[in-house]
């Protein structure tokens, strides 16, 4: 089994390895886990720091990401000596952990005191455990190099009420956290679906909102 550890100030897995050969003009090499599992392709682009240049023998660290084309690769690599950086994505990952939090509060508070029906929380409840298996089968398949599921149909499931199951799995999973094109699409999506639960509170909406019960009743 390859060897893991958990750098200070972060959750997610990390892997422990030596520089097996390195192609320093290239910028490119592979990395052995100490355990002898399989080798992983790393390029100088993923060391946290450029300052010192990596060689044969030198121990690291690093994280498992794939290429666009599904192969396997090493991420976030540290010299073993070295400390790891802060992950802005990490701090970014409990900002939205904590949103998500106050939301679900907010709105089962609402749902008690009679502001909005109790399908409406259950509709969340559904979509964020959907939401939340989908990541964690999305990040399954980029580890194993299998069929992916598509960027849109996470936006889907977030637009539709399971954004918070959403930001847990982008927070525990470490999957899309660094991804700023999809972290863009994903909190343009919580705004919308913010805003429409907010026009609910509105007369208009409340109007809107009693019809549709009353024919689903009828």
């Amino acid at each position: 089994m390859i060897a893991r550890c958990l750098a200070f100030g972060e959750l997610s897995l990390r892997y422990q390895g030596r520089i097996a050969n390195w192609n320093d003009e290239r910028g490119f090499g592979f990395i052995a886990p100490i355990d002898d599992g399989r080798r992983v392709f790393v390029h100088i682009s993923s060391f946290s720091g450029r300052q010192r240049r990596p060689i044969e023998n030198d121990m690291v660290t690093y994280e498992i990401g794939t290429e666009a084309k599904g192969r396997v690769r090493a991420e976030r690599v540290v010299f073993a000596d070295e400390r790891l950086p802060w992950n802005t994505s990490f701090e970014l990952g409990n900002v939205s952990l904590t949103f998500a939090g106050i939301f679900l509060v907010v709105l089962t508070g609402a749902v008690v005191f009679g502001k909005l029906p109790v399908p409406i929380l259950g509709l969340y409840f559904v979509s964020s455990v959907v939401a939340f298996v989908a990541y964690s089968l999305d990040k399954s398949a980029a580890k194993q190099g299998r069929w992916r599921t598509q960027e849109s149909t996470l936006h889907l499931l977030g637009l539709i009420g399971g954004w918070p199951g959403a930001a847990v799995a982008q927070s525990l999973l470490h999957h899309k956290s660094r991804k700023q094109s999809f972290q863009v699409v994903f909190w343009v999506t919580v705004v919308i679906n913010c805003g429409a639960l907010g026009w609910l509170f509105s007369p208009s909406g409340a109007v809107v909102l009693r019809s549709i019960f009353e024919i689903s009743r009828g």
